[in-house]
């Protein structure tokens, strides 16, 4: 399946769930002040999600997990591990946490999830990049709803 790519802001999606390209986890989110798309879910969410996210520890590497999304339109958020120990993304890492998403996805019955570009922002990977390695992966998912990738529109923000 091919994922719909457009410019804009992910929080403005009209899907059951959005993806949280966040950490393993190593640092709670209150230590940390959120960046790019987690601050931007934290700051319209609540901190709800955040700290529901904390009863998975450690997230291992390409690991996603849901949460609910707090004050947020949605019917939830799965937050993603895609970014390693040093804040550096890797190809690996983009394409596990683009699969796990789905899987969380379709195993929750969500029909239609929004991604930011997992590793681009604070990770620092080229966006062409990401959005070759994630588009790869959404093809060959057995996901069956409707994917959408989000590259944020940063004269917007």
């Amino acid at each position: 399946m091919k994922p719909k790519i457009i410019t804009g802001d992910l929080l403005d999606q009209k899907v059951d769930v959005i993806v949280n390209a966040w950490n393993r986890n190593l640092i709670p989110w209150w230590l940390l002040l959120p960046q790019g798309v987690s601050g931007a879910i934290k700051k319209k969410s609540g901190v709800a999600p955040f700290c529901e996210l904390r009863k998975y520890r450690t997230l291992a590497l390409g690991q996603a997990v849901l949460t609910g999304a707090g004050r947020l339109p949605l019917k939830g958020i799965i937050h993603v591990a895609g970014i390693g120990h040093l804040w550096m993304p890797s190809e690996e890492s983009v394409r596990l946490a683009t699969r796990n998403a789905l899987i969380v996805a379709k195993n929750a019955g969500y029909h239609s999830i929004a991604f930011p570009l997992i590793g681009a922002g604070t990770g620092g990977m080229k966006r062409e990049k990401v959005l070759e390695l994630m588009t790869q992966e959404i093809e060959t998912a057995p996901y069956d709803g409707e994917v959408t990738i989000v590259v944020y529109d940063r004269q917007r923000g």
